[in-house]
Order: structure tokens, then C-alpha cells, then sequence
């Protein structure tokens, strides 16, 4: 997965932004990125950009893996998910969701309840989350984002600084090294 957001829509904190020059590393602008991204992933990869603000590039596991990887939109929500929650069906009902949907489209429903009624703070919502995950969400309506990744860190997420200013969020580290030259880190961990 890869998410590319302009500045006005993330701000990464400013020790994401290194001073240290390598001469023979830059980071690449968005556009760059996302041509690694696709040249590097199956034929089945596919993006979605949002006007000039966000890019969210998606492809299935070329390798079998423990791991899923979905990708759902609804009410123009989208989320790209890793991973597996292990009480996907505890929460659903807990949420009142049908209990045939995955967890791509539950964190999404989740997210649209704190967004419109939000009796918990994001960070209560995430501890109830139990099993190894990192996700991406982009709200198109609302211009935000918001990315997590599970507190075991068993699937690591990873974010840095494009030339342009961008915020680059994948797991992929290889990527987001190659992109982002020094100005990138492990995303936090249960956040």
C-alpha cells in the first residue's frame, strides 16, 4: 500500500524532516514514487488520486503471506489495510456492522462513527483493535487522513518526506527509504 498526501493534509512532525544531505540520495517528487511503487508491484495494482492533495496506490500480495491486504471505499472513505484483526467479528457486533464484512470495510465504518458521532477518542477505538494491522485512510469529503498500525508491530508501517513536501506513509520500508532519502521513520506503533 502507499499513500501520498499533500502538506495541508498531514503534518508530519518536523523531526520527519532530516537536514542531513547525502549527495548522491534526494528524495523523489510524488509522481516518482508512485511510478516505483507500480513498476514494482503485480499487474493487478492499481491508484487513486484526489485531485493534486492525495494518492492512494493499492496492490494485492504477490506471495503468499498471513497477512491480507484489502482495500475498500464507501462515502468517499477509503482504506488500505494489512493485516488481520483478530476479533473482527466481536467488533462488528459491537458496532452493529454485518457480520460478512472484512476489516478494510470495518475500519472504515469505525472511523466514520468517530468521525460523526465519536463517543471515543481514536486512541480507545485503536486498543480494541486485537491482531496485527497497519491502514490508511483517506476521507475525501472531510480532506483528512488517518493511519494506525497495530501495537505489536508485526506489520511495520513507514513514513518520510517526498521532494515536493508530501507525506509518504507505506509499508514497504525499502520504498519509502528509496523516495524519501533520510527524512523518513517507523510510524509509531499503536497510534
Amino acid at each position: 500500500m502507499l499513500g501520498i498526501f499533500k502538506e495541508k493534509l498531514v503534518n508530519a512532525p518536523k523531526e520527519l524532516n532530516s537536514p542531513a544531505s547525502n549527495s548522491h540520495t534526494k528524495a523523489k517528487p510524488s509522481h516518482e514514487i508512485l511510478r516505483d511503487f507500480m513498476s514494482c508491484n503485480s499487474s493487478n495494482a492499481f491508484y487513486m488520486t484526489f485531485g493534486n492533495d492525495a494518492l492512494l496506490a493499492y496492490s494485492p500480495s504477490n506471495k503468499p503471506s498471513i497477512h491480507q491486504r484489502l482495500f475498500s471505499g464507501l462515502d468517499n472513505i477509503y482504506c488500505a489495510f494489512m493485516g488481520n484483526l483478530h476479533n473482527l467479528s466481536q467488533l462488528n457486533k459491537q458496532y452493529g456492522l454485518s457480520k460478512g464484512g472484512n476489516e478494510a470495510m470495518f475500519i472504515i465504518e469505525a472511523y466514520r462513527t468517530l468521525r460523526d458521532r465519536g463517543p471515543y477518542p481514536a486512541d480507545q477505538v485503536l486498543k480494541g483493535l486485537e491482531g496485527s494491522f497497519a491502514f490508511v485512510i483517506y476521507d475525501h469529503k472531510d480532506g483528512t487522513v488517518f493511519a494506525a498500525s497495530g501495537s505489536d508491530g508485526h506489520i511495520g508501517l513507514y513514513w518520510g518526506i517526498a521532494a515536493d513536501g508530501s507525506v509518504v506513509i507505506s509499508e514497504n520500508l525499502e520504498l519509502v527509504k528509496a523516495s524519501c532519502a533520510k527524512s523518513f521513520a517507523p510510524f509509531p506503533t499503536g497510534m
